[in-house]
């Protein structure tokens, strides 16, 4: 019977040892891109108004408009549709 190599369980070992890095480091990227993802949306979806837009928006939620016969018909609609 042939003697085993002791090159095989350091091999083992190794491996074992590589899988464990790669883990740790895709962890490690996928915490980096999660944090770069959030950033990125965070800047996209902010609206920064000023001067007459700014007074434009904030006189139209104060100050909303009558509801015209198109949108009210179109409540409406919605309401037989969607219940």
């Amino acid at each position: 019977m042939p003697a085993t190599s002791p090159r095989k369980p350091a091999s083992r070992k190794l491996k074992k040892e590589r899988m464990r890095v790669a883990a740790s480091a895709k962890k490690l990227i996928q915490q980096a891109m999660s944090v770069s993802a959030r950033r990125e949306l965070d800047e996209h979806q902010r609206m920064v108004l000023i001067g007459a837009d700014r007074d434009a928006f904030l006189d139209a939620v104060l100050n909303p408009p009558e509801p015209t016969d198109k949108l009210i018909a179109a409540l409406r609609c919605h309401r037989d549709l969607m219940g």
